[in-house]
This record gives C-alpha cells, sequence and structure tokens, in this order.
C-alpha cells in the first residue's frame, strides 16, 4: 500500500469538525423529531439530514458520570465506534445520551452494544 493509499483510507475513519453537531439549533433540529435507539445504559437520538454524511453529539452527563476521567472514557468510545461504523449510517444526525449506570460498562462492551445500536440503527431508520 502506497503512502496516498494509506492516507485515502484513513481519511474514512477520521472524525472532522464537519462530523460533529456543534450548535444548539444542530442539537435542537435532532431533539424536535427524533428516532430512538436505546438500553439500560444509553439513548441514541437519531434524524435525517441533508447532508452527504453523518454527524454526532456526545452528551454525557457529570449527572450521570460523576468523574471526568469516565466521562472522557467513554466519550473517545462512542467516537471511535462511530467513526468505524459512520459508512453505515448515512446522512444523520446522531446524539448519544449517556444514562446512570454506563460507567460500569468496560470498553469492550460499551463498543460491543455501540456497534450493536449503529446496526440496528442504520437498518431501521431506513425503514422508518
Amino acid at each position: 500500500m502506497t503512502d496516498l493509499e494509506y492516507l485515502l483510507e484513513s481519511k474514512q475513519f477520521e472524525f472532522p469538525k464537519e462530523c460533529r453537531l456543534l450548535t444548539s439549533e444542530e442539537y435542537n433540529f435532532v431533539f424536535s423529531n427524533p428516532y430512538k435507539v436505546a438500553n439500560n445504559y444509553f439513548l441514541i437520538l437519531a434524524r435525517e439530514n441533508n447532508l452527504e454524511y453523518s454527524r454526532l453529539g456526545l452528551i454525557v452527563a457529570k449527572k450521570n458520570v460523576r468523574k471526568a476521567n469516565k466521562r472522557n472514557r467513554i466519550k473517545r468510545i462512542v467516537r471511535e465506534s462511530f467513526r468505524c461504523n459512520k459508512n453505515i449510517l448515512k446522512n444523520l444526525d446522531i446524539i448519544f445520551l449517556a444514562r446512570r449506570d454506563i460507567g460500569i460498562l468496560t470498553n469492550i462492551e460499551l463498543r460491543e452494544r455501540l456497534d450493536s445500536k449503529w446496526k440496528r440503527l442504520s437498518l431501521s431508520y431506513k425503514t422508518h
């Protein structure tokens, strides 16, 4: 694999600013009429956007996860999982909301649950 091929392939898994929900208007757009996918540990809200790619917003409240290092760990894992699965999540604005017990999950358990929810979201949103 040449350097150029590697660079182009690695770009596919980046998480640039364009792939993030940044403003309150963007978050409110998703909150206004979302499609929901949930379990005991987190809730994922999604709504179709007019872009050619998906965007992610994260809400990990201090009320639900007290320690900053645990909140940061959760956000890192969610971003990584989103990056690896964004090819199946076409033009959706997505908000990830952490629930109270999410801190007890290991990295692997959280990643497995996220991956299954991304797949469920991609399959069920097409029929929504």
